[in-house]
């Protein structure tokens, strides 16, 4: 689904307009290959210099050995709600929805929206991203959620997001070597959390660690103005 987003909104955008859904290509591991991501949570280490990526947490929706692509879930726009993505599509909605936040899921393709939900809930759209948690990037998702003439009861848990985080072949790697993220299994309790603003804690302690037991030596290793993305 694609979305607008407000002026006053800070996230970047490089998505051409008219675009859909973010591309999520699947490769099978050959035996003996490097374990991919997909499925974990990335966890921003206390090094991370880049604040769109600050105390962030991101579901690995993709990962192969030419790219990557995942969803930050615990940084809602302050100016965007549910109500805003029902209108800007034409959606007439049901009364008493429309306050659910809307996630700021990454500096790429910020004009394409998707949903994070739980797997009781399930379109031709769906991709299972763990044997529990699904991303479904299509209007139909919206229409369930939120609008009056839904095909299908909607999931108990979700996230909306706009915007995704991608890397090209061998840069996760390269960052998770120089120390810019951990990652742990992606526990549903993390990606649905009611508190975002606590996950990023929790994500580390469910590591048992603290954000004191990092080094930030790992920023050294790229300038400073290299993004990430």
């Amino acid at each position: 689904m694609t979305v607008s987003k407000r002026s006053s909104t800070k996230a970047p955008s490089s998505t051409p307009s008219g675009a859909k859904a973010p591309r999520i290509r699947r490769a099978k591991k050959p035996r003996g290959a490097q374990d991919f991501l997909t499925g974990k949570l990335l966890i921003a280490t206390p090094g991370m210099t880049d604040p769109r990526f600050e105390r962030s947490i991101l579901l690995v929706c993709a990962h192969d050995e030419r790219h990557a692509m995942a969803v930050i879930v615990n940084k809602p726009v302050a100016d965007i709600e549910l109500s805003d993505l029902l209108e800007q599509l034409d959606i007439d909605p049901r009364e008493g929805v429309g306050g659910d936040p809307v996630h700021f899921g990454g500096p790429v393709d910020a004009q394409r929206g998707a949903v994070i939900h739980s797997l009781d809930y399930r379109s031709e759209a769906t991709i299972d991203i763990t044997p529990f948690i699904g991303l479904t990037a299509s209007r139909d998702a919206l229409v369930d959620i939120g609008g009056l003439k839904r095909l299908r009861p909607p999931p108990a848990q979700f996230i909306l997001a706009i915007g995704h985080a991608g890397w090209g072949p061998g840069q996760l790697e390269a960052e998770l070597s120089a120390n810019a993220w951990a990652y742990c299994d992606a526990d549903p309790a993390l990606v649905f959390t009611s508190d975002p603003a606590s996950s990023w804690t929790g994500a580390l302690a469910k590591l048992g660690v603290t954000a004191a037991m990092f080094s930030a030596a790992w920023s050294q290793t790229r300038r400073g103005d290299s993004p990430l993305n």
